[in-house]
């Protein structure tokens, strides 16, 4: 009896999302040395929590895998882009990022649909929601940034941004502290 419960178009495409997951986590770590870099703390703090929070997404999709009894594929991941050159080029990447994940997400809902693989189109909702609530932040940081000046920003208002972006009230928890199917 076949005990795989996930057809090999979806789960390629599961594993294809793991991939980005990672890439999106290795972009956000990235982006947080680069704040470092730039004495920029908040900004990093901030980055540190999403690398975090996109290994949970990648680590929620491997445990569904497993769980449907699929096979689990492990890419490599591509370099993340070169650094930004400043606070708005920053957010412009995290956006741009967060696009792409929503794509590939959308994508794999719609399969999901066409292949009436209900499980998969119900474990895929979370992601939807988070996609939606990731799109939002990152549109919100662009638009802070565009505030403050984009481009020509000033070190007053680079030093108020960083500080707004510090405080803000996001916690998520470190991936190994975190059950994947919560």
């Amino acid at each position: 009896m076949n005990t795989i419960r996930i057809s090999e178009t979806l789960q390629k495409a599961l594993n294809d999302q793991v991939t980005l997951e990672a890439y999106s986590a290795q972009m956000y770590l990235m982006l947080a040395c680069w704040a470092d870099e730039n004495q920029l703390d908040g900004v990093k703090n901030f980055m540190m929590k999403h690398s975090q929070e996109e290994r949970v997404h990648m680590a929620k999709i491997i445990e569904y895998i497993q769980e449907r009894g699929g096979t689990v594929v492990i890419d490599a991941i591509a370099k993340p882009q070169p650094k930004p050159n400043n606070v708005l080029e920053c957010f412009e990447s995290v956006l741009k990022q967060e696009i792409e994940n929503t794509t590939a997400v959308y994508k794999l809902v719609k399969m999901s649909m066409d292949e009436e693989d209900w499980a998969t189109w119900n474990f895929m909702q979370w992601l939807v929601a988070e996609q939606r609530e990731e799109e939002k932040l990152a549109l919100d940081l662009l638009d802070k940034a565009k505030l403050a000046g984009g481009n020509n920003m000033s070190d007053t208002a680079k030093f108020e941004l960083n500080k707004l972006i510090g405080n803000t009230d996001q916690e998520f928890p470190i991936a190994d502290n975190v059950n994947p199917l919560e």
